[in-house]
């Protein structure tokens, strides 16, 4: 998410070359309204191009080689320098390294990267040329979370690019990256964003509110909200609160055990709870969603709780059966 303080992600990128995509990405970074700024440019070739462009535009950089190191080593230092440019998320720009697991599962949902091809269209190298042979009307690129299988991540943007029939690899390889330098600011704004957009986290609290047994949705004076039982006779166990009443918070408003967990958690933690208009008297806590670091199975942990305060003891069993296996 967005650092609250600055109201723009914190980001290093990693680039083996020249770093066209970085320079792209560092030029859409210093446009009004930009949603993240370049704390690190950190390469694993000290010649690397793209650290005289960083250094002259007055970016930090950080390089070390890799030759000599285990790769573990070596991500172990270029992990470091991020987290030292206190970076949020880590953009592969041109990095030319495949990062061990332990790397890509500490960063996981918050290290991005950019291919040549339509994914899951020609993962790996040679994408232009393979894209020529198989007789493609497009090509493009895709930007996409980094996991441990190679170009497989969730598929964050996409961008076509047309070839055309004089096409070599080196032609088309250069239309594509003009595309690329398009698409890839774009995605990692709307990504680094989606934190603070009410829309998306809705959905992240519906889609797990609704996973519970025997839930339905039903708008409550102007926000959404989720019930268990029956339409007719359901409790209401969860509030979607959009900045309602005055607060700046987007949250999550469940039932807490007692008063005294609200008032402890909300003085313990204001950063993450607060005691909202008219519900808190009643022992509703609001848990704030537009934050960084918000822990999603903590959430989830959350609807459960709340779920099982309300829901009739048949429904309630249902849950407990399937925890049961």
């Amino acid at each position: 998410m967005p650092d609250l303080a600055s109201g723009r992600a914190k980001v290093a990128v990693f680039v083996s070359g020249k770093g066209t995509n970085m320079a792209a990405l560092l030029y859409a970074s210093r446009l009004p309204g930009a949603a993240y700024e370049i704390v690190l440019v950190a390469a694993n070739d000290p010649e690397a191009e793209a650290l005289t462009l960083a250094k002259a535009e007055g970016v930090a950089t950080f390089a070390l080689a890799h030759k000599g190191m285990t790769r573990a080593d070596h991500d172990a230092a270029m992990e470091r320098a991020a987290t030292d440019a206190g970076a949020q998320y880590i953009v592969l720009a041109g990095y030319m390294r495949i990062l061990t697991p332990a790397f890509v599962s500490r960063w996981a949902g918050r290290m991005l990267n950019i291919h040549p091809s339509l994914l899951p269209e020609y993962p790996g190298l040679d994408t232009h040329a393979r894209a020529i042979a198989a007789g493609d009307s497009h090509a493009g690129a895709t930007v996409h979370l980094v996991t441990e299988e190679l170009d497989a991540g969730e598929t964050l943007g996409q961008v076509k690019v047309a070839i055309w029939p004089t096409d070599t690899p080196e032609k088309l390889a250069n239309r594509v990256r003009v595309a690329e330098h398009q698409l890839y600011p774009r995605v990692l704004s709307e990504y680094v964003s989606r934190g603070n957009d009410p829309q998306w986290l809705l959905e992240r609290v519906r889609e797990l509110a609704l996973a519970l047994p025997q839930t339905h949705e039903r708008e409550s004076h102007g926000s959404a909200g989720f019930r268990v039982g029956t339409e007719k006779s359901g409790k209401f166990f969860a509030y979607f609160s959009d900045q309602h009443h005055g607060t700046p918070h987007i949250s999550l408003l469940v039932k807490c055990s007692s008063m005294d967990e609200l008032e402890g958690l909300v003085e313990a933690q204001p950063q993450a709870y607060h005691k909202p208009a008219y519900y808190g008297a009643s022992g509703w806590i609001g848990v704030i969603l537009n934050r960084p670091g918000v822990d999603w199975d903590d959430v989830a942990d959350w609807l459960e709780r709340s779920w099982r305060r309300v829901a009739p003891r048949n429904i309630a069993k249902l849950l407990d059966a399937a925890d049961a296996f």
